[in-house]
């Protein structure tokens, strides 16, 4: 395990376990990382969390003392860096986002030249160098110094191919948009106004506290009563830095990520757009997509969890969709990470060439009911490892058959061991998850 950089960045709270310092080394690496041979181009965009300007100056100090050029996108969302960086030629990105975390936490996410997330062995070289107690690396000099250029044009851009994207007019569609006071503030109202839609929007007032706070796709209560008292035809909400999209149909009904593979798979499928006829997931999509998915005859992928494993597959492989239940989905013909307002956008794509509702193309899918545990433990290696807890595990297995199925796997990032059953009722699902968390204890392994 990486000590600082995780599976989406180098994440941790402002001013405690990411620093200023930590901040200000990255750039400096970067910055001598990307110029060696040339003078490295390096573009950077933000959430609007308060401490979002602060590593943005940190950032800009190192990268422009070790010689690169910094062009600012300023609040903008995750794809939207990463298109500026693959489409404009950067030698790489940087944004400053912890995504749907708190605001009190940000993060640090590398993207590289091809609009990717940074390679693990430049990421290695970071951390070497951010602990390193004497700083090795040259500082830039006189007309070498790099400097900063204001380049929200490319954010701009970057709208305009969203736009580009739709196959219809939005014209009398009535979309509601919560924007979790966050980067979608910049973009997203402006995407559907331009595309003919009458725009409602929630959470669009960024204070720098109030990012992701009880709105935003990790709290879709609001958008669904707001999705009913507007009588809107659909409802999207992204997280703090756009990259995840989840959607209220009409009824006011959540459609999560698995939901949302299942409706733009089946419509690909229709237009021989689905590359393989395959899907990619991780391990955590529910059953019920996959019984759904069997009966359509379209095949599927399983991957780790993280939309960087999807992608790799996807990449590996050819394939043309996939995704998160949490809202991460990834088109590949368009983009090279999750795009939530990319995603709004291919759902409405699937509503309007089907001329129906959300709700009419889900009446086939059955979602089974899941719980998921999270178990503080002792040594999450001792318990992957641990007879009593395989043979529980095996033997729900055998219980649950063809109708359920159960997880347990360990945290990437935490002393943590996650129990994940999913089975026809809430009632299984609970019963089975306390078997395994007795086990936990019984054999010592629960804190």
């Amino acid at each position: 395990m990486s000590k600082y950089f995780g599976t989406d960045g180098f994440r941790g709270e402002a001013n405690v376990n990411l620093t200023v310092e930590h901040a200000y080394k990255v750039g400096r690496f970067l910055g001598n990382y990307y110029g060696k041979n040339h003078k490295a181009n390096i573009v950077i965009g933000k959430d609007t969390r308060r401490s979002s300007y602060m590593f943005e100056y940190s950032l800009v100090a190192g990268l422009t003392a070790s010689g690169a050029d910094v062009y600012l996108l300023h609040v903008t969302t995750t794809p939207s860096v990463s298109y500026v960086v693959r489409s404009e030629g950067f030698d790489c990105g940087i944004m400053i986002s912890a995504s749907h975390n708190p605001y009190y936490d940000n993060g640090i996410k590398v993207i590289n030249g091809n609009g990717y997330k940074l390679e693990v062995e430049v990421e290695e070289q970071i951390e070497k160098y951010i602990d390193s107690e004497k700083d090795t690396l040259p500082f830039a000099k006189k007309e070498n110094i790099g400097r900063t250029t204001d380049y929200a044009i490319g954010r701009n851009r970057y709208i305009g191919f969203l736009i580009s994207l739709a196959t219809r007019s939005f014209k009398d569609k009535k979309v509601g948009l919560d924007l979790a006071n966050g980067s979608a503030t910049t973009v997203a109202k402006g995407v559907f106004d331009a595309l003919g839609a009458k725009t409602y929007v929630i959470n669009s007032e960024p204070d720098g506290t109030n990012i992701n706070h009880n709105c935003g796709s990790t709290h879709m209560e609001e958008l669904q009563k707001f999705v009913l008292d507007n009588n809107l035809d659909v409802g999207f909400a992204y997280d703090g830095d756009a990259d995840r999209c989840l959607a209220i149909d009409e009824k006011g009904n959540i459609i999560d990520g698995d939901l949302i593979l299942y409706l733009c798979g089946t419509y690909m499928k229709s237009r021989n757009e689905l590359t393989n006829n395959t899907i990619v997931t991780t391990v955590m999509s529910n059953l019920g997509l996959y019984k759904a998915l069997d009966s359509k005859g379209i095949r599927y992928e399983k991957t780790a969890v993280g939309d960087k494993y999807v992608y790799e597959n996807m990449m590996a492989n050819g394939h043309s969709i996939g995704g998160e239940q949490s809202g991460h989905i990834i088109f590949s013909k368009h983009a090279t990470t999750g795009d939530g307002i990319l995603t709004s956008l291919k759902l409405m794509e699937v509503m309007l060439e089907s001329k129906t509702t959300l709700s009419e193309l889900l009446k086939e899918v059955t979602i089974f009911p899941q719980l998921l545990v999270n178990v503080k433990v002792k040594d999450k290696k001792a318990v992957k490892e641990d007879q009593a807890i395989k043979d529980i595990v095996a033997e729900i297995e055998q219980e649950l058959g063809n109708d359920g199925r159960i997880l347990v796997r360990e945290s990437g990032t935490e002393l943590l061991t996650r129990v994940m059953v999913e089975a026809k009722t809430k009632e299984i699902c609970k019963e089975q998850v306390d078997r395994v968390i007795q086990v936990l204890k019984d054999q010592g392994h629960a804190i």
